[in-house]
């Protein structure tokens, strides 16, 4: 019996996956990854320079992106339909060697595996090694701790309500935005209104080729899927 092992890769830098990361990575037979139609997918891009020649690999595409909104009850259809189809899939696998789940940041932070994991449990045995979260490479580009002290720091998906991420941009000392894409002039209004704007930077690509780091009131609304918005703390120090 194989086991079926999720590894995070960290931010997107090669070079900042964990020592066991690498090792498993280096050593695997077979490996998954999701991406989308047509494309690479970036947890397969990390990897690119360490898996063996004959390894063999099982791309799960995802059936949608931003097609349909997420609030449709077909988006949910589909994406479930899509993990269940996977979860018996690496279960196959499983059954006679270890299969590789590739995963960028950690596999348990906001990471597609989660969907997979609780549809594994008591089927097959599963392995979870975690990854340096994206939104770690990103506040650390900035150059500036995200928190300080008795700082509260929230968690915030731009696809929220505007007018929730205003009250919780008023509520939190730090704050990390994630799923940014077209949300963009939403958050910003939202930041705006809970006068945080000024204190706000856009990370592009944090960690890999192309980083950018810019305060968000100077940035363009056009921004690529892998961006973060970081908002510092400024509590208690000595």
């Amino acid at each position: 019996m194989g086991k079926v092992i999720c590894v995070g890769l960290g931010p997107g830098d090669p070079e900042l996956m964990s020592v066991r990361a690498d090792r498993l990575v280096r050593q695997a037979t077979h490996v998954a990854y999701f991406r989308k139609k047509g494309r690479v997918g970036q947890a397969r891009k990390i990897v690119e320079r360490i898996l063996a020649r004959d390894v063999r690999e099982y791309p799960m595409e995802y059936p949608m992106t931003t097609e349909i909104h997420f609030s449709d009850p077909e988006y949910n259809r589909a994406l479930a339909d899509f993990y269940d189809a996977w979860a018996l899939r690496l279960i196959e696998i499983a059954a006679t060697c270890d299969v590789i789940v590739l995963c960028e940041g950690d596999p348990f932070f906001y990471g597609s595996f989660m969907h997979l994991h609780w549809r594994l449990k008591g089927r097959a045995e599963v392995e979870v090694v975690p990854g340096i979260t994206g939104m770690s490479g990103c506040w650390t580009a900035t150059g500036q701790p995200i928190t300080w002290g008795d700082d509260a720091l929230a968690v915030l998906m731009a696809t929220l309500p505007e007018k929730e991420l205003e009250a919780r941009a008023r509520g939190s000392d730090a704050l990390v935005v994630m799923k940014i894409g077209r949300n963009l002039p939403k958050l910003r209004r939202a930041l705006a209104a809970a006068g945080r704007l000024d204190a706000a930077w856009l990370v592009e690509r944090g960690t890999m080729a192309g980083q950018t780091v810019q305060r968000l009131a100077d940035a363009s609304d056009n921004t690529p899927y892998f961006a973060i918005v970081v908002v510092h703390g400024q509590g208690r120090r000595p």
